[in-house]
């Protein structure tokens, strides 16, 4: 096989929380006195929570944010998005995704997370994914986001595998970035796809199967 694990990136890939992240933003925002749209919330996919925030407060016209009032804030958009997170089950996963996973892991793949969501964990539990993967590397392991490497390296040294034998499922392009960073191939989906730097395209999540086995 060319590749011994597969890393998939969270959101975008295997599950769509985007709404739930564009509506709990906007609450923020709208408390600011900040316009923000779905337009804007599409600069925030793959950075992480502060620097998202630090986006969204491009156009804040008020008095200066302390760095205590910024946490508050982030913690105040934390508790809204883990709140609509709550209404995630197993529906939010697409058949096609599960039965992909499984034929993945049939074929003696090694199956990890690479998210910089510190949410995680609750959206696996919530979706009934957790068994899937041998290793979950998230928000709570790292200190700097995608597009620097470091989420998907943790995801590789918790497989014990080599970066140059993992292939990263990515739909941002800070994604890509990042996994070419940490010495990884890419197969892009979605957005990802747009800057055709990826070594591979999915049309389809069932692509990917094709691409490794083919």
């Amino acid at each position: 096989m060319q590749y011994k694990a597969v890393i998939f990136d969270l959101d975008g890939v295997l599950v769509f929380t985007d709404k739930y992240h564009y509506l709990a933003w906007k609450k923020l925002a709208d408390k600011l006195g900040i316009e923000f749209t779905e337009k804007d919330n599409d600069r925030l996919r793959g950075v992480s929570r502060e620097e998202s925030l630090d986006i969204i407060l491009e156009k804040y016209k008020g008095e200066p944010i302390s760095p205590e009032k910024k946490k508050e804030y982030l913690e105040e958009k934390n508790n809204t998005y883990r709140e609509s997170l709550s209404e995630m089950n197993r529906g939010d996963v697409s058949d096609q995704v599960r039965q992909t996973l499984k034929n993945l892991k049939d074929a003696g793949y090694r199956l990890a997370i690479g998210s910089s969501s510190k949410n995680t964990a609750y959206i696996l539990e919530r979706c009934e994914l957790t068994d899937c993967f041998e290793a979950v590397s998230d928000g709570t392991m790292i200190t700097r986001s995608k597009p620097d490497p470091e989420v998907f390296l943790k995801a590789a040294e918790l497989l014990s595998e080599n970066p140059a034998d993992c292939l990263v499922v990515e739909d941002a392009d800070a994604g890509v970035t990042a996994a070419h960073a940490a010495g990884m191939d890419v197969a892009a989906i979605g957005a990802a796809t747009a800057s055709g730097r990826a070594d591979h395209e999915l049309s389809k999540f069932e692509d990917l199967y094709d691409i490794l086995e083919g």
